[in-house]
């Protein structure tokens, strides 16, 4: 009877022993850097929290198979020093939010792949070759298109037509 527990014990421990190997381990998991443009930002908190359900519904479960390593930066000299940690923690992917956010990390690595939000000119600023094929290491979405300004001001003479002066922010 021992005999037949022994080799059932033995049995069950090698066709265990796969599984074990295959289960995803927190050093095999995917990495993605975040670089956010301002710290402590109530938007920014929610925009992750947005980014983590997302990730979780394909499958990407938070300090499981992916780990994520958000930085906050407040100022230019936070930026450069966040892009820095977030490109020496070799991520499999940076995501950056803005404009700032994705020039510091285009100057710490040209290698690992940037994901931009929110860049409002990346062809004018200098970040991508073109817009349909952007080259290098760097993809993403720019929230303006500068060839409808345009149509902004028909569409501000539509909503009002007493607008007689308009000014235009670009912050980069």
């Amino acid at each position: 009877m021992r005999r037949r527990e022994f080799i059932t014990l033995v049995g069950a421990a090698v066709a265990a022993r796969p599984l074990a190997a295959r289960a995803q381990q927190p050093d095999q998991a995917r990495r993605i850097g975040v670089l956010m443009g301002i710290a402590n930002d109530p938007v920014g908190q929610a925009r992750v929290t947005v980014f983590q359900q997302a990730l979780q519904e394909l499958g990407w479960m938070h300090d499981r198979n992916v780990l994520i390593d958000y930085r906050w930066a407040g100022g230019a000299v936070d930026i450069q020093a966040y892009a820095r940690e977030l490109v020496g923690t070799a991520p499999d992917v940076l995501l950056a939010t803005n404009t700032t956010t994705t020039t510091a990390l285009r100057q710490q690595t040209r290698t690992i792949p940037i994901v931009f939000l929110q860049v409002s000119d990346p062809l004018g600023s200098g970040l991508v070759e073109s817009l349909a094929r952007p080259g290098g290491n760097l993809t993403g979405f720019a929230n303006l298109e500068f060839s409808m300004a345009g149509k902004w001001i028909e569409i501000l003479k539509e909503v009002d037509p007493r607008v007689a002066r308009v000014a235009v922010c670009s912050i980069r």
